[in-house]
């Protein structure tokens, strides 16, 4: 987002012409960013095969999928709804990686019938899978390396008590399930979190992985994740992607050659790749002053951006009606029968009800945790590609939300 003389803009397309055309609360991606961040991600791997699995959790919308196979990229999924969305787009099943978690076999056998790539995160369903198919479909393992990333066990996957993946230290009792019976390893997998800093995180878990990978000679890639922190606000320290990408080459380089092979390196940016190319437009509904607080009420809340209140969650917030007017400060909060404050305390230029506000980092986990809570319905999404503003998902109506319901006699 930046602004012209036009006023605040996405790809050419101001935010206030898009707000009058397709209304508020309203989603809104700017293609060129996603598109931007996914190569400077891939060109920060240079030197070795590098595959980066789009983990689409962040943001399903089909053409944002659509976008992204495009320029290269494959699918990390978590469900199997995700998956056949990725079969939709146009994914080929054996570019979309199924990572799923606490779901019945029956769901794995699924993903199995569609031709995806299978990673497995539990001892007992590696039994199962290797009983059911022995070598005949291979499989990636998912191993917890017993790692704190972030400092927030909300988006800490890989610590000790996680519920995801297996412990690497359970390696010895994987090599004797799978050498019992017959299982065709191709890949390992961990991920340890979001919010990752310091190469030194990735490093660390990828010498669990180079040393794990002695047990398995037939590995055909190594996925290391995710997790690179983005800018929420101006200050903020980001992950230096060039710097882990150089170390990380480094030291795969070397492992490859010592494993005799050169193997496919795998990330799942998810967040890195949609967030900071997403923004929310909501219209402020009242200006409110308590006694402590002037609050500015908007027409959404935690229905559709739920991250504020589920991580303590930093948006910055611009008001896009008024950029040249006086700094005052405002807590932005929604209209849900919850405290769902978007923003606490935000310098902002002065707020007028019918104003638009524009909530910043919206790309990833907005629309995609977003719910009916309240009865509300949740808003379009559009896209900004080639310079044009295009409705890439519906408003909700109300006869959405009576769809699937049956009413009985009473």
């Amino acid at each position: 987002m930046e602004l012209t003389k036009d006023g605040y803009a996405v790809g050419g397309v101001t935010l206030q012409g898009i707000a009058k055309k397709f209304e508020t609360p309203v989603y809104v991606y700017d293609a060129d960013q996603i598109i931007a961040n996914y190569h400077e991600l891939k060109n920060a791997f240079t030197g070795v095969e590098v595959k980066l699995k789009y983990a689409c959790k962040a943001l399903t919308n089909i053409n944002v999928l659509k976008l992204l196979k495009n320029e290269g990229a494959g699918l990390d999924t978590v469900s199997i709804e995700e998956a056949k969305l990725g079969l939709h787009a146009g994914f080929e099943p054996n570019e979309i990686l199924f990572t799923p978690n606490s779901v019945s076999f029956e769901e794995i056998k699924e993903a199995v019938k569609l031709g995806l790539i299978i990673n497995i995160d539990e001892l007992s369903i590696l039994e199962r899978f290797g009983n059911e198919y022995g070598n005949t479909v291979p499989c990636c393992i998912r191993l917890n390396p017993h790692i704190m990333a972030g400092g927030n066990t909300h988006i800490s996957v890989g610590h000790i008590d996680s519920k995801f993946g297996i412990s690497i230290y359970q390696v010895p009792h994987i090599k004797r399930i799978v050498d019992a019976l017959n299982i065709n390893v191709n890949g390992l997998h961990m991920h340890t979190g979001s919010d990752i800093l310091d190469a030194e995180v990735f490093l660390r878990g990828a010498q669990l992985l180079y040393e794990a990978a002695k047990s398995f000679a037939n590995l055909e890639f190594m996925d290391f994740g995710s997790g690179f922190k983005v800018k929420y606000k101006e200050g903020d320290i980001t992950t230096d992607v060039n710097d882990i990408g150089a170390k990380i080459v480094d030291s795969f380089k070397a492992f490859c050659k010592d494993y005799g092979k050169n193997l496919e390196l795998w990330f799942e940016p998810g967040k890195y790749l949609v967030s900071n190319a997403g923004q929310f437009l909501v219209s402020v509904n009242v200006v409110k002053q308590t006694t402590s607080t002037v609050f500015a009420g908007v027409n959404s809340g935690q229905n559709h951006l739920l991250r504020p209140m589920m991580y303590d969650a930093y948006h910055h917030i611009v008001n896009v009606s008024n950029p040249k007017g006086t700094e005052r400060i405002y807590s932005v909060v929604g209209y849900i029968c919850e405290s769902d404050t978007l923003g606490y305390d935000r310098r902002l230029n002065e707020v007028r009800v019918g104003d638009i506000l524009a909530i910043g980092n919206a790309g990833a986990y907005g629309f995609s945790m977003s719910s009916n809570y309240n009865s509300r319905l949740r808003p379009a999404e559009v896209l900004v590609y080639n310079g044009k503003a295009h409705l890439i998902r519906k408003r909700e109506n109300l006869e959405y939300l009576l769809e699937n319901q049956i009413e009985i006699e009473l």
